[in-house]
């Protein structure tokens, strides 16, 4: 038996002023961030490569229409991805601490 649940939709973003230019930034620098791990490869990638950074061209292109024209809907992606990094970053140092002592 299947259960299906909707959930109740996302509430907007509050506005702040600077957030379109904060979003327009965010939105094209996580792209161009794949871009530049994908040109980093030293061996040869194929159609790979180029597929990567065409899709990430496509997602920068929705990303930075949602950011600018439909900002109430926009979702900080390096807030997302930062907690996540800095908590494992955290979690790294205690460890080093503990064992080093």
């Amino acid at each position: 038996m299947w259960l299906l649940v909707a959930r109740e939709p996302r509430a907007n973003a509050s506005y702040w002023t600077g957030r379109r230019w904060f979003s327009a930034l965010d939105a094209v620098a996580w792209p161009m961030v794949w871009v530049l791990l994908v040109s980093q490869f030293d061996v040869p990638v194929g159609i790979v490569g180029p597929m990567v950074v065409a899709i990430a061209l496509l997602f920068s292109a929705e990303r930075i229409h949602r950011a600018v024209w439909v900002n109430h809907r926009y979702w900080f992606t390096t807030w997302r991805w930062g907690r996540i990094v800095i908590a494992l970053m955290v979690i790294g140092l205690v460890l080093k601490f503990t064992v080093s002592a």
